[in-house]
């Protein structure tokens, strides 16, 4: 199937009791035995859930992988793959991550004896510097949060098999609508269902996408184990929510660039980052990697620094100040004081993102709408 064809229908069957055509929600916390040591494929919705399976069946498909498993969160997610090491392995990561996964490496897991080196992965150079002895991973964020910054995934790729190492890739940003990883040598494929998957600021979510069986039984163990795992009713609002991905972001891509453009030509706009633009660092990677678009995220900075960030911020009417990103409502948030807070101001500002950066994730209303709520705002 096609891609579009794939996030509507691949997995999804009508339901064998009523014949509806969407999938029921089986809220159930446990299932009834026929008996000792017999059940029908479920025995205690922590370890598995009807729902939950048919969604990870469509996220699979959808991404290209043979295996999917969801959690409960983004963060939960990433957790669960930095489980598959021990301590006294070395990962090697994107710089400019979200400030959630920069607190979860290096306030919580190195204490586990995890070892982590950040570099500029925009230049596949650093990356194959970075890697030690005691490498296991590469993990890689593209676009990046926020300063969307653009990694060339084959170059890493081929980097990581010579090495012999695993490459993940947070794809959260492009979405399997724009970019498949896997095309490009990845490992693991992971996403926050909370952003553009589901696309509704209705839930939150995430799930990793992978080939190796292995992988997958020990992402099962940690769904049972841990157990930070999605509602049935949460998997059943990111069916619902993927089957218009492909629609939604060609609407998102649509518009950033209309929005891009704009901004890049206000002249109170001191730079612009969008993978779109020709004056994007790395546009040529972007062009080649990402089809079909450009997804919706964006973040600039005005001229006046923190002080008319925070005006424009709080100028808006129509761009929601928010904190989330991939919805179908236009955001604007604050990285510094919101996303990113818990990133020490130093480090923060060694990676660039500036005390008066503003991050912009762009909706699928009208894009005249957004730029003349964004031109209101910097005339205030």
């Amino acid at each position: 199937m096609k891609f579009e064809t794939k996030v509507v229908r691949a997995g999804v069957r009508p339901d064998p009791t009523t014949g509806a055509i969407v999938p029921p929600i089986y809220q159930s916390a446990t299932y009834v035995l026929e008996q000792v040591g017999k059940d029908k494929g479920f025995d205690y919705t922590r370890s598995s859930n009807p729902t939950r399976q048919l969604l990870e069946t469509n996220l699979a498909a959808v991404e290209g992988g043979r295996y999917a498993a969801c959690f409960a969160s983004g963060l939960s997610t990433v957790d669960a793959i930095l489980r598959l090491f021990n301590p006294g392995d070395h990962i090697v990561s994107s710089d400019d991550v979200y400030g959630g996964v920069s607190r979860l490496f290096n306030e919580i897991l190195s204490r586990y004896g995890l070892k982590f080196t950040y570099v500029d992965s925009s230049d596949a150079r650093n990356v194959a510097r970075a890697i030690r002895k005691n490498t296991k991973m590469v993990w890689i964020e593209t676009p990046t949060n926020p300063l969307i910054k653009v990694t060339d995934l084959e170059a890493v790729g081929e980097i990581c098999r010579k090495k012999k190492v695993l490459f993940g890739v947070d794809s959260t940003f492009a979405t399997p609508a724009l970019i498949h990883p896997f095309d490009f040598g990845a490992d693991l494929v992971m996403h926050s269902s909370t952003k553009y998957v589901s696309g509704h600021n209705q839930v939150i979510g995430g799930y990793v996408v992978m080939h190796s069986k292995k992988m997958y039984e020990h992402f099962r163990y940690m769904q049972k184990s841990v157990g930070a795992v999605p509602s049935p009713f949460d998997c059943w609002l990111v069916l619902t929510g993927i089957k218009t991905l492909s629609l939604r972001m060609a609407r998102h891509s649509e518009n950033a660039m209309a929005v891009a453009r704009f901004l890049e030509n206000h002249p109170k706009v001191k730079r612009i980052s969008y993978p779109g633009l020709e004056s994007h660092p790395q546009h040529g990677i972007a062009r080649r990697q990402m089809k079909n678009g450009y997804s919706g995220m964006m973040s600039f900075e005005l001229k006046g620094g923190l002080s008319a960030g925070k005006k424009l911020m709080n100028a808006v009417r129509l761009c929601s100040l928010a904190e989330s990103l991939g919805s179908v409502e236009t955001m604007i948030t604050h990285p510094a004081t919101m996303t990113h807070v818990s990133v020490p101001k130093k480090e923060r500002l060694a990676r660039g993102l500036t005390d008066g950066l503003v991050r912009l994730s762009v909706g699928i209303e009208h894009k005249d709408d957004i730029i003349r709520d964004l031109k209101k705002a910097l005339d205030a």
